[in-house]
């Protein structure tokens, strides 16, 4: 069923603000100012119907005008954020390019990696970099969907991950990979002699003041790069808030000049959904409104809609489902026909 659809469904069920209950009762305690109440209460209450959807946030301008834990953990608590750690990865990765830890994103992964070489390695390997990998460019082989679970089996993720065959050119065809991104994670801990934990709590952590936990790494002690990661609702929003405001947070510069804009810029696309994919940031349309969103299995996301100064961050159940269920796209439903409506609807109160 199309997205719209999808959404429309759930809202049909629901009385207009003023006419029932059910929406006035959702209404955040503060005023709404720059988000048409109706619309904003209307869309939490479809949210809410969503089995695997655990809460919601919805700030404009920075500040949240909309919070809601329907299940699960509370909006400070650190969860699993799936594939979102590959947008908290490519900032690292920003802020390293920033500081000289790396030189640029046309660096070869080789002046890190060229000891995880495979004994006879292909010749494109030498032509892969760092660029390369925060756009999932690499051409190697996918170590995600039905190949993963070998992947993380295996005695060494990184040496696994740089011998998988080359499927596309270096810089050509996207191929979605984690093994791809945790080159990554492997290039910064051997470039800033650091582990990615530390740097992530120093170069993100303490300016945003949020909390990084550890999280799982590999056999050899690199921090998962792309998969695992845990952030709070709220810290994830401060991110999102982060990317919004080109890359400042509190008039502290964070992520170097023009890194969001070179993160927003589509490289590769991906053959499942047709979006765009930048520096870690997937890319799409809503109507006349570009969006831009970090996106975790399951359904944890991170919309930002630069136009109506929008941040949503939306959590859900990431267990594992025997086959797609349509929940992702219901939560793009949400943001489409709720909270861009109530943000376009409340442009005026701002």
């Amino acid at each position: 069923m199309h997205r719209r659809a999808l959404l429309a469904s759930s809202l049909a069920l629901i009385p207009a603000a003023g006419c029932g209950e059910t929406a006035s009762a959702l209404l955040p305690q503060r005023p709404t100012t720059g988000l048409d109440p109706t619309r904003l209460a209307a869309a939490m209450t479809a949210a809410e119907q969503l089995p695997r959807l655990h809460n919601v946030i919805v700030a404009r301008d920075g500040q949240a005008l909309a919070e809601q834990v329907f299940r699960g953990p509370g909006l400070d608590t650190p969860v699993n954020i799936k594939s979102a750690s590959k947008s908290v990865l490519a900032a690292l990765g920003g802020v390293a390019i920033g500081q000289g830890v790396f030189a640029g994103v046309d660096q070869p992964i080789s002046a890190f990696l060229g000891d995880r070489f495979p004994a006879s390695p292909d010749p494109r390997l030498s032509q892969v970099t760092l660029g390369h990998l925060l756009s999932m460019q690499a051409g190697l082989g996918s170590t995600s969907g039905p190949n993963y679970g070998a992947w993380v089996s295996s005695r060494d993720w990184v040496r696994y991950a740089l011998a998988r065959p080359f499927e596309a050119e270096p810089g050509g065809r996207m191929v979605y990979s984690t093994g791809t991104s945790h080159l990554l994670s492997a290039a910064l801990t051997r470039a800033a002699d650091r582990s990615t934990l530390a740097l992530a709590r120093d170069w993100l952590g303490e300016p945003l003041d949020i909390e990084v936990p550890s999280w799982p790494a590999d056999p050899q002690g690199v921090y998962f790069g792309g998969n695992e990661m845990r952030l709070s609702p709220r810290a994830l929003l401060k991110f999102g808030e982060l990317y919004r405001n080109d890359g400042m947070h509190a008039g502290v510069r964070v992520l170097p000049e023009n890194w969001v804009r070179d993160s927003w810029n589509g490289r590769g696309t991906s053959r499942w959904s047709g979006n765009p994919y930048g520096y870690g940031w997937w890319l799409r349309s809503s109507g006349r409104h570009e969006v831009r969103f970090a996106w975790g299995y399951g359904g944890q996301m991170v919309f930002v809609v630069p136009d109506l100064r929008l941040t949503v961050v939306m959590i859900s159940d990431p267990s594992p489902v025997e086959q797609r269920d349509g929940h992702v796209d219901r939560l793009h439903a949400l943001l489409d026909d709720g909270f861009i409506p109530a943000a376009e609807i409340g442009a005026g109160q701002a």
